[in-house]
């Protein structure tokens, strides 16, 4: 399902909001969208850029990528644990609607890229997916910030020793890329995955559902057939300044020298829509989080009975996350929260709990730990741990990998004592309307 299909699924099952009035890419539509945050949101009429319209929010909820891929939303961490073990290959195709236009010349200022805070070094691509070839490991695909520096210039921010910026070292000089915006969901998601070196994430995607790629004009990498826009240009060995820019925790991130990306070709759909990602918001937050659950619950099943894991968005949907298991033996939760840090490297916080707290509900959490838990008894303390240059409470030194401290809540039922006494009581069900909608 392409993004412009995805938005007509959610206006007709009530999700998408329409803002018709006419809004600036500066500031104004990146405040709506925070006002909205959690919702989809289609902007019809941006200022300065009569030929677009720009869209926020279409992965900030599981419901969202529920409907996308067309299963119940309790079911998107098997799907996507299933597609990260079984890759499938996408189909390459002749021809695609991402290339029905191909611009006569490079402007980037035509683009409504976003300007979101006064305090941003400028105006940011934050939903561009990033496609290169890396000479060992293959195709890789992952999201990538974009500093407009001109009309055919980004500065990109490649985080260390990831596929793109381990590529990029690897060849003498310029990378071939392509830039893919307005993607499908699928592709969205599979972009924020980190599998091993070599597993391509479109195949991922594909796995997820049907993507059909299509090859570049002026590079030779494939690209999703529906995407809204692309732009197909060379990641350089110039370095500029690039930042500050608002990260996943909400905070400013500090300026870095980075490379600077030059587009030689624009191609795109008719009518084209803009996907702008909130810095920050639920949407971030959510890609972020979401391809992190399936290798915390692989790795837990190796030392527990693992049911259920979510990486919230209280904690940045990077810091924090809630394990649920079907405990067995009485050192259960202790691993499990050991495991829970093997699965995802940058977690500093995690909370287990027993199968019948709904981990999607804080109230449920917060109530376990209440009922459940003991300090002098239940807590895991790790000191100086490498942890996430997200984390600006962690210890920061530059070159260096960040340190912090580390802490795992065993919120499960004792062990030795009786379930019965931690059991939440449950009231009958009644139909209200019954009651509250009789005529009087």
């Amino acid at each position: 399902m392409s993004l412009r299909g995805f938005c007509e699924e959610a206006e007709k099952a009530g999700f998408l909001v329409r803002v018709s009035r006419p809004v600036s890419p500066r500031f104004e539509l990146a405040n709506v969208a925070h006002a909205l945050d959690g919702r989809p949101v289609l902007f019809e009429s941006v200022e300065g850029h009569p030929e677009w319209r720009v869209v926020t929010g279409p992965c900030s909820d599981r419901r969202y990528f529920a409907l996308a891929l067309g299963v119940p939303a309790g079911d998107l961490l098997a799907r996507l644990a299933a597609a990260m073990a079984d890759p499938q290959q996408p189909p390459q195709v002749d021809s695609a609607l991402c290339q029905q236009v191909i611009r006569p010349a490079v402007d980037l200022g035509w683009i409504p890229v976003l300007r979101h805070l006064p305090q941003d070094a400028g105006s940011y691509v934050t939903s561009a997916v990033v496609i290169v070839e890396d000479p060992e490991h293959g195709r890789n695909m992952a999201y990538h910030r974009l500093l407009r520096l001109g009309e055919n210039q980004f500065a990109a921010r490649l985080v260390e020793n990831r596929g793109t910026e381990s590529a990029w070292r690897k060849v003498e000089g310029d990378l071939p890329c392509a830039i893919c915006i307005g993607v499908p969901l699928q592709v969205n998601l599979a972009a924020a995955v980190s599998p091993p070196p070599g597993v391509d994430e479109l195949s991922i995607a594909h796995a997820l559902a049907p993507t059909p790629l299509v090859r570049c004009k002026t590079v030779n990498l494939a690209v999703p057939a529906e995407a809204e826009l692309v732009l197909e240009g060379r990641i350089t060995k110039q370095l500029v300044a690039e930042g500050p820019f608002p990260d996943l925790t909400e905070t400013m991130d500090v300026v870095r020298q980075q490379p600077v990306i030059e587009i030689d070709c624009v191609t795109h759909r008719v009518d084209p829509i803009y996907h702008g990602l909130l810095p920050g918001g639920l949407e971030h937050k959510l890609l972020m989080g979401m391809p992190r659950e399936p290798t915390i619950l692989a790795e837990v099943n190796q030392a527990a009975r693992c049911t259920d894991v979510l990486v919230t968005p209280g904690g940045a949907s990077w810091l924090h996350a809630v394990v649920q298991i079907d405990k067995q033996d009485p050192e259960d939760g202790r691993r499990a929260i050991e495991a829970a840090f093997r699965g995802h490297g940058s977690l500093k916080h995690v909370v287990v709990v027993d199968t019948d707290v709904d981990i999607h509900d804080p109230l449920q959490v917060e109530w376990a730990i209440a009922t459940r838990f003991q300090a002098d008894s239940d807590l895991v303390v790790f000191s100086d741990r490498p942890g996430s240059s997200l984390d600006p409470s962690g210890k920061h030194v530059p070159g260096k990998k960040a340190r912090t401290a580390k802490m795992g809540l065993d919120a499960t039922v004792p062990w030795d004592k009786e379930r019965a006494g931690f059991q939440k009581v449950r009231y009958g069900r009644v139909d209200l309307d019954r009651y509250l909608n009789e005529e009087r």
